[in-house]
């Protein structure tokens, strides 16, 4: 349930109202990038994930069934800590299972299992043994597959394709309010990040394979920035062509 406004344990200075935006922010939070639904203070430019401003106390996931992840708002311990989704570092808050040490990232723990524009489904999985159109690599992090098999993308690479152009949003130029970052930040374009064996194709089967494959990027790519909908697949589709 979202509320317009709240007050927010991470931010005691000023409420956080509910907002949406089209342009990347960083999340205060988990120290991620998002876009689309957030809560932000207008006094300050905090801005955080849905998930990060209303976190459950408690989560289990299919995917660990004996696991019980506890929401902290600092990683445990002193040593440096990964999400066991994305294999990202984990900065800010996460989800922690004390008894096996595993953690999640809270977008991360709430990917949906299930990604569906009308065209094509995607399906999360822990394990997938086909490449990725990424990286061409097997088994590393988890994925989305299409319900076909023909198209995987892993959550790790999906978030590589955001880090490297979007340093300068989420860690680059920030002024003394945190206010001055660089709004007019890219994304990777799809070109290059398909399987090379699209090129034994048919000129308009390849054209449909890509269109499919960025369909696929667009919608792994929302739903890790914390909001997997079909208006946001759009934009970051948008962003993805520039």
């Amino acid at each position: 349930m979202e509320f317009n406004e709240i007050s927010h344990f991470s931010h005691h200075e000023h409420e956080l109202k509910y907002n949406h935006t089209n342009t990347p922010f960083k999340c205060d939070g988990c120290k991620e990038a998002g876009i689309g639904s957030n809560y932000k203070c207008t006094t300050c430019n905090h801005n955080s994930h849905i998930h990060c401003t209303l976190p459950s106390p408690s989560i289990t996931h299919t995917f660990y069934p004996k696991c019980t992840f506890q929401f902290l708002p600092t990683p445990p311990g002193s040593l440096p800590r990964y999400c066991n989704a994305c294999e990202k570092d984990i900065l800010g808050f996460v989800y922690h299972c004390k008894s096996c040490g595993f953690d999640l990232h809270p977008c991360c723990a709430k990917l949906p299992t299930m990604l569906d524009d009308g065209e094509v489904k995607l399906y999360l999985c822990r394990k997938v043994r086909s490449a990725c159109h990424r990286c061409g690599g097997k088994g590393r992090s988890w994925s989305y597959r299409s319900m076909c098999k023909k198209y995987n993308l892993h959550v790790a690479c999906a978030k590589e394709m955001l880090v490297e152009s979007w340093d300068d949003i989420c860690y680059g130029e920030v002024g003394m309010y945190g206010q001055s970052w660089k709004v007019e930040t890219k994304i990777p374009s799809l070109r290059g990040t398909l399987i090379k064996s699209y090129h034994k194709k048919s000129k308009g089967k390849m054209k449909k394979c890509c269109q499919i494959a960025g369909l696929v990027v667009q919608f792994v790519i929302s739903a890790v920035l914390g909001d997997p909908t079909t208006l946001i697949a759009g934009i970051v589709g948008a962003l993805l062509s520039k």
